[in-house]
Parts: C-alpha cells; sequence; structure tokens
C-alpha cells in the first residue's frame, strides 16, 4: 500500500502546497483510490506517477470546496482518456451526489464511463476480497467523515527454505502447499502444506481524518491504525482558530494518535499562515506534534509513504 499526497494545503492552494488529495495504491494491483478531491487534483496527478485511468474509488470527507471543487473536471477529464473505461465510484456524505451529477449535466460532460455516487452513514461502506472500509461521522462545521481502511488477514509466510531442504520441486505444487494443502511428490512424500506455512498475518489498517476538531470519534476510528493521517491546520497557539474554523491543532493530531495507538501519525491540511518565513512553519507543527508522538511526519505535495505488511 502506497500514499501519494497530491495536495497538503488547508483552504486555498500555495505556492507550495495544493489542496487536500490522497491517493492510493494497493500493491501487485493497477487500481487506485483516492481521498479527497480539491481543485487542482488532477494536474497534480499529471505530475506524478499516479495514472487517472487506474482510478477505481473517490472518497470525499465532506463538501468545502478544498477536498471536492477538483473532482466534476477530474471525472471529464479521465473520459478523454482512451483506456479509461472502467467504472469509477464516489463515496461521500449527502450533496456529493447531487453536486457530481448536475456539475455534469450543467456542463454537458458525457463520460465514457459509468460513475455511481454512494451517500455515506457511519459504519462499513465496502468490502471485496482484500479490504474493508468504514467511515465515521467526525466533528466540522458541515457533515464530515473520517475513513477507516483495513486489509484482511492474510495468509502466514511460506518457508521457501524449508521446502527446497524437502526437495520439494518449484513451480505449481509451491502455490498449492501456500493455501495449505497436503500434496504428493514424485518420490511418493506426502507433504501437508500446513507444516510449511506460518500463522496468518493481520492486515493493515490505514485511517484518514481530515477536517474535524479533536474528537473521540476519530480516536475510536484510527484504533490500532498502522497509519493515521490527521489534519493539522493549526499550531496549538493558534487553538483559537482552530475552535473557530472546526479544525485540529498539530498537538490534539497527536493526542488522536497516542489515544489510539497508532503506530504513526501523518499530519497534513495546513494553513497557508504557516508558510511565512516570519512566523511559525510546518516545521514547527512538525515539532510540536512530535512532543507528543514522536513516531510523527508531516506531508508535502507528491511526497510517498509505504505502508509495509505486517511480518506477524
Amino acid at each position: 500500500m502506497r500514499l501519494t499526497f497530491l495536495g497538503t494545503s488547508a483552504g486555498a492552494p500555495t505556492r507550495q502546497r495544493n489542496v487536500s488529495a490522497i491517493g492510493l495504491q494497493f500493491s501487485q494491483q493497477s487500481n487506485l483510490w483516492l481521498f479527497d478531491c480539491g481543485e487542482g487534483t488532477q494536474q497534480q496527478i499529471l505530475r506524478s506517477p499516479l495514472r487517472l485511468s487506474q482510478l477505481e474509488r473517490v472518497f470525499i470527507t465532506h463538501v468545502h470546496g478544498d477536498h471536492l471543487f477538483g473532482l466534476p473536471g477530474l471525472l471529464s477529464s479521465r473520459s478523454l482518456q482512451a483506456s479509461a473505461t472502467t467504472p469509477v465510484t464516489v463515496y461521500g456524505p449527502a450533496g456529493v451526489a447531487e453536486y457530481v451529477n448536475k456539475s455534469l449535466e450543467l456542463s454537458a460532460s458525457h463520460l465514457g464511463y459509468p460513475v455511481e455516487t454512494v451517500t455515506v452513514r457511519p459504519g462499513q461502506i465496502f468490502e471485496d476480497a482484500n479490504y474493508i472500509v468504514e467511515c465515521a461521522a467526525l466533528e466540522h462545521r458541515v457533515p464530515a467523515f473520517g475513513y477507516a481502511v483495513t486489509e484482511k488477514p492474510q495468509p502466514g509466510r511460506f518457508d521457501a527454505e524449508e521446502a527446497t531442504r524437502l526437495g520439494i520441486p518449484t513451480g505449481p505444487l509451491y502455490g498449492r502447499l501456500k493455501k495449505g494443502e497436503t500434496v504428493t511428490l514424485p518420490d511418493g512424500r506426502r507433504i501437508e502444506g500446513q507444516t510449511l506455512v506460518g500463522p496468518p498475518r493481520s492486515g493493515r489498517k490505514l485511517v484518514y481524518c481530515s477536517d474535524t476538531i479533536y474528537s473521540r470519534t476519530s480516536i475510536e476510528l484510527a484504533q490500532a491504525a498502522d497509519v493515521l493521517i490527521h489534519e493539522a491546520t493549526y499550531a496549538h497557539v493558534d487553538l483559537d482558530l482552530a475552535v473557530r474554523g472546526g479544525h485540529s491543532t498539530a498537538l490534539q493530531a497527536a493526542q488522536v494518535a497516542r489515544e489510539a495507538g497508532a503506530k504513526t501519525l501523518i499530519l497534513t491540511h495546513f494553513s497557508g499562515r504557516y508558510e511565512d518565513k516570519e512566523g511559525l512553519t510546518v516545521k514547527d507543527l512538525l515539532e510540536e506534534a512530535q512532543t507528543v508522538f514522536p513516531e510523527t511526519h508531516a506531508a508535502s505535495d507528491f511526497w510517498s509513504y509505504e505502508l509495509n505488511r505486517k511480518n506477524s
């Protein structure tokens, strides 16, 4: 699982940062999921290794423009690519479906692929063979949702060294043994796959909470997350601004990560006020969060983070 941050600014773009959008790719799969789609996201994708034709799902946290205005244009541009014929599903709170459909209708945009819109409610909103996606209501000035992507438990590791020692020929037999099947070798020996496969490994968990005040719901959603992406619009010295706008400070984001038992925290959604070289900077926000939760990173546009598969 690889995260690519396409926009990390709050409210409006700056010279260094575009507004909110995060790409999620999956190992050995060609599909792309997008979390939020602020204005200019399609331009950011063009400047990244991501491919718009591989877009499969879009998860919108709320209807504020810096998280949504880029979606109609992105969907329309995707339709111009000959290879982009696969369907796209858009998830979000009430209003997202109307916004997308009306924007396409009024602009006479005709897509060459199906688009489905899903109005989300707290709880599970998606499941396939590998992943479950859940959402929870956050606390902002408009209805907003955080999303948790949880990978289902994975098979244990196959002991290839032991298989070689036993003289098992590589090829189809390895595949059957990895599934735990019992196979008969050419010399008549029977090998039980269970003896060569370790215990199941728990899946990875990614949580995204953007545009919310410090919230118990965020903590519950982020329980035991491998990576928590959390907004950090303001420094804690500007707590009054955070409260007024329904946002979190970097310190509060760190408190959520600590109380949730997350392993890694990534800060994003920074106010443009912290790009003034005369005052506080994003580096100061990062250091503020690290006083509470040391395993914290500050995202920047086009920065990527790899969620490695768990070893246990």
